[in-house]
């Protein structure tokens, strides 16, 4: 793997200074210059794929169907979308104008924000990293880029697919720890866009919060998967099964932990295992379908998860590849700490429940998580009685497929959303535009406010 030197605070600056003076030339204001810049990125995407692969599976064990499916094919869609749409996103909005503003008319104008940080995780380093850089081009705005430093080789190609691509003036990329990250943010930013723990989320508003610096927090929590007593057992499990499996759990989506009806919890449990079985074989470490925990120290976190239950399936691991297996805990105490923290691995908790209201009360006594998950017939229900980032009724992960509905979290899961226009709205200003004529001249709302009783009436 090569090695990531920490960009210099210096080169920071540098980079930022440039920036600014790109945004104020006015240079990405012109939207056939941003259409081409989008169509330049697609190219770029399209050449640059399979370094991005190779670089995928090393870091991550990731192959090059799963890397495709969650990563290009993800970008690739969210990039057609904006250059199919940037010309109807970026026309002026007409409003109604009220009687009491005559003669005046009325408009909405996006503009963009300026110059943006996106900040990006390990876990889909291209998807989440490169996916909102969509917005910020069609926008119309620049950007720095800031990869994760776990996963060296993509985060290389990355940088030099950008440089390859576009001047560092408009968008550059920098390296490094969490030092690197920190004084990106002692700079001032038009909008910061971060990807992360709750925990770094936190960080990361606070230093906005010294420019009062707009941000899109893409974080993550605990997300229930519930099986109902009427769920079809066989396709819930194996849904569930993918959703557990895809990057081996390390998905900010990944159904968290099971909450399953009692009357059906053996029966679901070994379903799971042989769905479990069915997708990645007797022994997961031998299909290249699954990939590897992204570090030690995530690996020995994970690994102490272990104590807080009783293994019913799996738990199979080797510290040496960072191979851990699908891993199902029953007898979990909803205070152990495999419950208080997001697991972000393939290990599965369960939880019983008799009636859904029990689910309901369990799930609303929580922070808000990124997405919930239910199997079974009363969705409709949890849904009005619950709140999450996303959610899905008899499916996993699924949702972030669909670009036309919003990708976001709510409360400590995240805030703001992206995909298609969000995308865009997400690093745009929607500037309200009032234009009046001069040729007629309404004397009523100059002082001493003549005829007040007439225009009383009319406000």
């Amino acid at each position: 793997m090569p090695s990531l030197e920490n960009t210099t605070q210096e080169r920071i600056k540098e980079l930022r200074s440039k920036q600014d003076r790109y945004f104020r030339s006015g240079a990405t204001l012109d939207i056939r210059t941003r259409k081409r810049h989008l169509e330049e990125f697609r190219a770029a995407v399209l050449k640059w794929e399979k370094p991005l692969c190779d670089a995928l599976w090393t870091d991550l064990h990731k192959s090059y169907e799963e890397a495709y499916l969650t990563e290009i094919s993800i970008l690739l869609g969210e990039i057609e979308t904006h250059i199919r749409k940037i010309g109807k996103w970026t026309r002026p909005e007409r409003r109604c104008t009220p009687l009491k503003l005559f003669p005046s008319s009325s408009r909405i104008i996006s503009e963009p924000l300026g110059n943006a940080l996106i900040i990006a995780p390990w876990n889909y380093p291209v998807q989440l990293l490169l996916t909102p850089l969509v917005g910020a081009i069609s926008s119309g705005c620049t950007a720095m880029l800031k990869p994760s430093p776990y996963v060296p080789s993509v985060s290389k190609v990355v940088e030099q697919m950008i440089a390859d691509t576009f001047e560092e003036d408009y968008i550059a990329v920098t390296q490094g720890n969490r030092v690197v990250n920190g004084q990106l943010l002692e700079e001032r930013w038009d909008i910061i866009f971060f990807t992360g723990s709750p925990s770094l989320g936190r960080l990361v508003m606070t230093a906005a919060a010294k420019n009062l610096t707009p941000v899109v927090l893409e974080l993550g929590g605990k997300s229930p998967c519930i099986v109902d007593r009427d769920a079809d057992i066989k396709v819930a499990a194996k849904r569930i099964a993918w959703g557990k499996s895809l990057n081996a759990g390390q998905t900010c989506i990944a159904p968290d932990y099971l909450m399953v009806n009692e009357s059906v919890k053996d029966r679901f449990l070994e379903e799971l295992g042989k769905q479990f079985k069915a997708l990645l074989g007797e022994d997961p470490r031998k299909t290249k379908h699954f990939v590897r925990i992204v570090n030690d120290k995530a690996f020995d976190r994970l690994e102490s998860y272990l104590a807080d239950g009783r293994i019913v399936f799996g738990g199979h691991t080797d510290r040496s590849e960072r191979y851990f297996g699908p891993t199902i805990l029953d007898g979990v105490s909803p205070d152990s700490p495999v419950m208080q923290e997001e697991i972000f691995g393939p290990i599965f908790p369960v939880l019983t429940f008799r009636e859904i209201d029990e689910v309901i009360s369990f799930v609303t006594s929580r922070e808000k998580p990124l997405a919930l998950y239910y199997f079974g017939g009363q969705g409709d229900k949890v849904l009005k009685h619950t709140s999450s980032g996303g959610s899905c009724v008899n499916d996993t992960i699924m949702h972030i497929a669909n670009e036309n509905v919003p990708f976001g979290g709510v409360g400590m899961s995240g805030m703001g959303s992206y995909h298609n226009k969000l995308s865009f709205d997400a690093f745009s200003h929607r500037r309200a535009v009032i234009k009046t004529p001069v040729w007629l001249d309404m004397p009523f709302r100059y002082m001493p406010y003549g005829m007040f009783n007439l225009v009383k009436k009319l406000l």
